[in-house]
């Protein structure tokens, strides 16, 4: 890896860490709220939308250092992927089996 590389991968991260920090809530996901480009985006907008929460959304589709260093980010290897007051809860079917229990509600409730 070059010292050029490791400096991107350094801005990429400190970015990402910026916009989950002074977000309450970021959605990183294909599309945009009002023109997702993939069905798990277009859900997880959708459950944020019937909860009336406003959020931040970026769309990776735009962004291929982005697309590829949010993955990295967390770990995780899909997209959406929503956080919380700067902490990742997880992509579309872990949103979905939190709104469809109540607990993503209650973490919205106690936030």
């Amino acid at each position: 890896m070059t010292e050029r590389s490791l400096s991107v991968s350094h801005d990429l991260h400190s970015r990402i860490q910026t916009d989950v920090t002074d977000n309450p809530v970021v959605l990183y996901m294909k599309g945009t709220p009002a023109a997702p480009a993939c069905g798990f985006s277009s859900l997880v907008c959708q459950i944020l939308l019937k909860l009336n929460i406003p959020f931040v959304s970026r769309n990776v589709l735009e962004d291929l250092e982005l697309r590829q260093g949010i993955k990295d980010f967390t770990n995780w290897p899909t997209i959406p992927q929503l956080y919380i007051h700067g902490e990742f809860v997880g992509g579309c079917d872990i949103v979905k089996d939190m709104y469809t229990s109540g607990e993503l509600q209650a973490l919205f409730a106690k936030k």
